[in-house]
């Protein structure tokens, strides 16, 4: 297993943790002897996202618009009406979540007009329309930047990670739905109740728990603790980890405050310039960027893939979400090619995707980290 510094990716000795900047050094450990990475089924194209069900069945989402079922290491292409997904580029079918009821699942894709949610019912092998949970997000004809990821939290509501679609005024704009955290009522798309611009007149702003985003990829809360985490695409530089606060600004301008009428991406990933109180990232990748990918926690550490870095990431935090170490399993250290989906199953497993384009596949990580 290799080791890397919190912040700037250096590499260290494969033998022990490296501390961050400003932090005491971890105790040398060995690496982990006992992870196990298994190929539980293959043959997808750009595997997106994965959802589990109480049978043991495994829902995953195909970015060029199709649903396959997982089962005993099966395949079974899902039933389901998904015509009006646009694939293209970064965008199509993307993220999803199964509800916990355990036949309805939310979908997020891009169409022609719009990036939206929708929530289906699956019965056996087919799946059948039953909301539009929200649409009018904003979506680029390219696809650029169209990250989008849905994921339930303790109490319910529904986290959605979002992208700015490479419009410059979309982060700062808490009436847009791009570059946003947003939280949802899971059941009627709407705002949660207790959210941070709940009191607005604008029903976009009311879903906004975090902005100043950049193309977020991916949120996850820590277990018993009620922290919530997202992982973020920086540009050239500054992949960020992100601790989210209810409200918070991340610093993403490209506009620069509405006076740039393109997508400045010179300006640094939290601008604590022209944003003092902008949130700085827990972590942040420096140069050369992971293009990381989606967060999940598992045996207590942060798990985040990489597409362009084709790695796992496991970041250690202390209790206040800090970064202690980042390590990579050298079984997941260039070994599948990019990873996107990262989940933690029921049975306390890891699923993630590879997204490669064609024969990706979908793996089960279990053992010592």
């Amino acid at each position: 297993m290799r080791a890397l510094v919190a912040a700037g990716l250096l590499l260290a000795s494969a033998a022990c943790s490296t501390p961050p900047p400003g932090g005491n050094a971890p105790s040398k450990a060995p690496p982990p002897q006992g992870l196990k990475v298994e190929e539980v089924a293959t043959g997808f194209e750009h595997g997106w996202d994965v959802g589990f069900r109480k049978d043991g069945s495994i829902l995953v989402t195909e970015r060029p618009g199709r649903l396959k079922l997982v089962k005993n290491g099966r395949v079974t292409p899902v039933d389901i009406d998904l015509t009006d997904v646009k694939a293209q580029g970064e965008g199509g079918l993307m993220g999803l979540v199964v509800h916990p009821d355990d036949q309805r699942f939310t979908v997020c894709y891009n169409t022609v007009s719009d990036v939206r949610l929708v929530t289906f019912r699956l019965d056996g092998t087919k799946a059948t329309k039953t909301k539009d949970l929200v649409t009018g997000m904003p979506s680029n004809p390219s696809g650029r930047h169209s990250g989008c990821r849905p994921t339930l939290a303790p109490d319910g509501t529904m986290f959605v990670a979002t992208g700015d679609i490479a419009q410059g005024r979309n982060p700062q704009d808490r009436t847009s739905l791009g570059g946003k955290v947003l939280r949802i009522d899971a059941e009627t798309g709407e705002g949660a109740k207790d959210n941070p611009f709940a009191q607005s007149a604008n029903a976009n702003e009311r879903r906004v728990y975090t902005y100043g985003h950049r193309n977020v990829q991916g949120v996850v809360v820590r277990p018993d603790s009620g922290q919530v985490f997202s992982s973020e695409h920086g540009p050239d530089v500054d992949d960020e980890v992100n601790l989210l606060k209810a409200g918070a600004n991340y610093g993403w301008d490209p506009s620069r405050g509405g006076t740039q009428g393109g997508y400045d991406e010179s300006v640094p990933m939290t601008d604590l310039k022209r944003f003092p109180d902008a949130v700085p990232a827990v972590w942040s990748s420096g140069s050369p960027t992971e293009a990381i990918c989606q967060p999940a926690f598992w045996h207590g550490k942060l798990a985040v893939t990489a597409l362009k870095g084709a790695k796992l990431l496991l970041f250690t935090l202390d209790a206040q979400g800090k970064v202690q170490n980042v390590s990579i399993p050298d079984q997941l250290d260039n070994k599948y090619g990019r990873l996107r989906a990262a989940r933690t199953a029921p049975d306390g497993s890891l699923y993630l995707t590879t997204s490669n384009g064609s024969d990706d596949k979908l793996l089960r990580l279990t053992g010592d980290v």
